[in-house]
């Protein structure tokens, strides 16, 4: 099971690529996508799509995780989050995948077991579980890496299920 997790934002977009295969995870990859500061939101949002799509071509996922919009102070953040968001599932749609929307909640209890789990906590969960060191590892990277990981087990879970019956 290979899948995706993103960590939407219009300005810089996490993401994290993660197989799962017997029981055992490992990183493929993870980064940010950064998009041009002074660009309209039509041209960012463009932007991003196109490096999601690519990814997606590159990684050929079975699932992909995209965190959702839990609750934010900021309305204008809010909104960048939202359409950022909305590309994310565009592109998913686009190439027929199964897409996973948890809550940031949800991502720290699958990972963590805890879903009041603190960013260190995550952080250190989810270099653990993926045997690497995440040192120099941007936030929103560490952050696309556990929705990834929570998006793989729901779907081997899902496969599972699939065949019992």
């Amino acid at each position: 099971m290979i899948a995706l997790g993103i960590d939407p934002g219009t300005a810089r977009c996490g993401f994290g690529v993660v197989a799962l295969d017997d029981g055992r995870l490992r990183m493929i990859d993870a980064g940010v996508i950064r998009t041009e500061a002074g660009g309209t939101d039509a041209d960012r949002l463009r932007s991003l799509h196109g490096a999601l799509v690519q990814l997606l071509r590159l990684h050929q996922p079975q699932r992909v995780g995209v965190e959702r919009l839990f609750f934010q102070r900021n309305v204008q953040t809010a909104m960048a989050v939202g359409q950022a968001r909305g590309v994310a599932l565009l592109a998913a749609a686009e190439a027929g995948l199964l897409v996973d929307e948890p809550t940031p909640n949800e991502v720290k209890q699958a990972v963590c077991g805890n879903g009041a789990a603190d960013k260190g906590q995550v952080a250190a969960m989810v270099s653990r579980l993926l045997g690497v060191s995440l040192d120099g590892v941007p936030d929103d990277a560490t952050d696309a890496l556990a929705v990834a990981i929570g998006c793989a087990y729901r779907g081997v879970s899902a496969t599972r299920l699939a065949a019992a019956r």
